[in-house]
């Protein structure tokens, strides 16, 4: 069996910045455990795979030792291989996944993603516990499902932190850290080592969380993000009631051929 295989960079303009994916398109599923070998196998924060089904497609994503149910950079990469490679005809395209229907868009030389705003709720009760792991205490912390979003004071502190991850890992949390951005609204990290990845370079699912804070804060629904990691990351968001848009770039590196 030969599969086709394809690493992009995303939401990024130049190779080595963004968050790095593989897409793998299918004819039809594989098992699981195939699917879940192929994404350890490419030792990436997350493997995308797509079936046609219906007028649209199937999509799920993979990290090392997961699926996981929403992916932002690796949809990204997707809708970019897709639109690149010819494999879908037109400026839109419809996913169903584990997270519903996700609706992917060409527009002003970026890719739109239509996401679903992830519920958040006031967790200043792990204001102690964040200070605990990172070592500078937050402003403020919410709770978005399995993420902590906690704000700190400056982006500065934001690139200076060094989380504890061996004891974030044994919480099973996923741990956002923002603030706001020198050069943009909002600066943000994104770690979640119990999902098998320490730091994500770029994090669109996190964006769900994040938006609509910073929406909130800043009294303006269009917000200019930075992931910033070591590769680093930009992101065109705008809230839209229970939707966020979050649009960016992907720029290829790698394609090949998966033998199984």
């Amino acid at each position: 069996m030969r599969i086709p295989v394809y690493q992009v960079d995303a939401f990024t303009s130049e190779t080595f910045g963004g968050n790095p994916a593989a897409v793998c398109p299918l004819e039809n599923w594989l098992p699981d455990e195939i699917l879940q070998g192929i994404a350890l196998e490419n030792n990436l924060s997350e493997t995308a795979f797509f079936v046609p089904e219906g007028e649209g497609y199937r999509l799920r994503w993979f990290t090392p030792s997961v699926e996981v149910d929403l992916c932002g950079h690796a949809t990204l990469a997707t809708a970019h291989v897709m639109f690149s490679r010819g494999l879908h005809k037109g400026d839109a395209i419809a996913f169903e996944t584990r997270s519903g229907r996700l609706d992917i868009t060409r527009r002003d030389g970026r890719i739109v993603m239509d996401f679903p705003v992830i519920p958040r709720t006031p967790a200043d009760g792990d204001v102690d516990w964040v200070e605990s792991i990172v070592g500078i205490r937050p402003v403020h912390v919410e709770a978005g499902g399995h993420r902590r979003l906690a704000v700190l004071p400056s982006e500065a502190d934001v690139r200076a932190a060094a989380p504890d991850l061996k004891a974030l890992k044994q919480s099973d949390l996923a741990l956002i850290l923002t603030a706001p951005g020198d050069d943009c609204d909002c600066a943000s990290r994104y770690f979640t080592p119990s999902r098998g990845i320490d730091e994500d370079p770029v994090t669109g699912s996190a964006h769900c969380v994040i938006v609509p804070y910073w929406a909130g804060r800043l009294g303006k629904p269009e917000i200019h993000a930075r992931q910033v990691s070591a590769r680093g990351g930009e992101l065109f968001c705008r809230l839209m009631g229970d939707r966020v848009e979050i649009a960016g770039h992907a720029v290829d590196f790698m394609e090949g051929v998966i033998t199984l």
